[in-house]
């Protein structure tokens, strides 16, 4: 979304009590956000459209935000119209990759609630995310190599069956915060259920886990000893989600044009940990 006119339209919007003050927030891949001032209240103004090439629909999303809401794990959605969505402003800290590494013990339980809570509370259409279909299509549509096929094949037949869940599926560190009380979970454009497996190889490959932290991640999660056959899942999983990101790069360097996001090295830096996961 341009950001022409679009700072007055937002002053304007009818959920206000008053005169508001905008502030442009730094750190979205695909979205412009700001924190707005209302008397004594923050916010934050997110503003995008439908993507379609990343299957993102921002009824979806709502949904799942509101879900997440009620489920205590996300902050409020006050107004919302096409294309703007305002939500209250957490006043935490984001969260950096060595956060995610630090903060595993707190951050299970967030994922349990996710998992347990939010698709109780969905309302209306809900999305499926099944990593595989993703990078089937991502190659399909900008032509990537073949060999990411082939290599998709391969990371889905090591899967194992697991009880559908209703997850986040994009846990980078810039969508945990941490409030000096609590973790929040942020940003609901994939949002849907789909299998636990994939929040928890998302988390390992954005908080760039190594053995040891796979090792407590999944026995903290599963309750105790981890068999072969999920550890393979796992791994295979990771290799899928470290895969889907640099895909999702490649396409967003295709259609998308959000002002100073760099695609390109971000394809290459997941691609760089993908051929470090591979044997």
């Amino acid at each position: 979304m341009a950001n022409d006119g679009l700072e007055e339209r937002l002053a304007r919007l009818p959920c206000w009590r008053g005169t508001v003050t905008l502030k442009p927030l730094q750190g979205g891949l695909t979205n412009l956000s700001w924190v707005a001032k209302d008397g004594d209240e923050k916010f934050v103004v997110r503003c995008g459209g439908d993507i379609p090439v990343h299957h993102v629909f921002r009824d979806r999303e709502r949904a799942a935000s509101r879900a997440a809401f009620a489920a205590g794990i996300s902050p409020e959605v006050v107004y919302v119209e096409p294309g703007i969505t305002v939500l209250r402003f957490i006043d935490g800290r984001t969260f950096e990759e060595a956060d995610m590494r630090a903060a595993l013990a707190r951050l299970i339980p967030l994922l349990k609630t996710c998992h347990r809570e939010v698709g109780r509370h969905v309302e209306g259409s809900a999305n499926i995310f099944w990593v595989f279909h993703v990078i089937r299509d991502y190659v399909r549509l900008i032509d990537a190599d073949a060999k990411y096929l082939a290599l998709a094949e391969r990371l889905e037949s090591a899967q194992v069956p697991l009880p559908i869940v209703f997850g986040h599926h994009d846990l980078l560190p810039g969508n945990l915060m941490d409030d000096g009380k609590r973790l929040w979970l942020i940003d609901w454009e994939y949002g849907g259920f789909g299998t636990a497996m994939f929040d928890l190889a998302n988390l390992s490959s954005n908080g760039n886990f190594d053995n040891a932290k796979d090792t407590e991640l999944l026995r903290a999660y599963f309750g105790g000893r981890v068999d072969d056959d999920l550890r393979r899942a796992f791994q295979a999983m990771k290799a899928a989600s470290t895969l889907r990101e640099a895909l999702w790069a490649m396409v967003s360097d295709v259609h998308l044009k959000t002002p100073g996001v760099d695609y390109q090295a971000h394809a290459r830096d997941y691609l760089g940990r993908l051929d470090r996961l591979l044997p």
